[in-house]
């Protein structure tokens, strides 16, 4: 069985020839992106869940059309925003970015700061123009690069960056007056 460590797209092959197991590995990398892009599309936890392990699912089943061009998590990703619009036709959800807020400490104070945070940051994104949450969702979230989210979404590689600065300007304008406006590291 392949190493945690291994290129996405050599754990792949090995499934493809038989390490089933070895997907596993890949479930456990990209269990809280696709899960986080479920919460966006399905609003909850258990449809979010259930979303996630559907992706997952298709993906295994469809694992032999995956040819490389790409990378896998860009394939994954396409493959799970597809599944998304067409279980719901539209994008929107909730904002699950606790994981993204590095926490000084464990302690209550700090608990309460990094919740304000994560509400201050989640009401904004809520507010923004559905094109422009897409944007940030799959560049800051899933990490996807302008042209995987382009072969994805079908928008213009300009169209994308022009969506995610729209969306930062408008995120620190929210933002301004909020706990969240002199956090650095967001």
């Amino acid at each position: 069985m392949t190493g945690g460590a291994a290129p996405d797209e050599k754990i792949i092959r090995e499934v493809l020839r038989g390490d089933i197991e070895g997907y596993r590995i890949i479930v456990d990398r990209y269990r809280k992106k696709i899960f986080s892009l479920g919460m966006r599309f399905f609003k909850n936890r258990e449809e979010a869940n259930d979303f996630a392990q559907e992706v997952f699912l298709k993906a295994y089943g469809n694992l032999g059309s995956y040819k490389s061009l790409a990378p896998f998590r860009f394939w994954l990703a396409r493959l799970a925003y597809n599944l998304g619009i067409d279980r719901i036709g539209s994008f929107g959800g909730e904002c699950i970015i606790s994981d993204t807020i590095p926490s000084s400490g464990d302690g209550p104070e700090e608990e309460h700061v990094k919740n304000e945070l994560r509400d201050a940051v989640c009401g904004a994104m809520d507010r923004l123009p559905e094109k422009y949450r897409i944007c940030i969702d799959l560049y800051f979230y899933m990490g996807l690069a302008y042209s995987e989210i382009s072969e994805i979404t079908g928008m213009p590689v300009n169209t994308i960056k022009s969506n995610v600065l729209r969306a930062k300007v408008k995120l620190r304008d929210m933002l301004r007056g909020t706990i969240a406006e002199d956090y650095e590291k967001l």
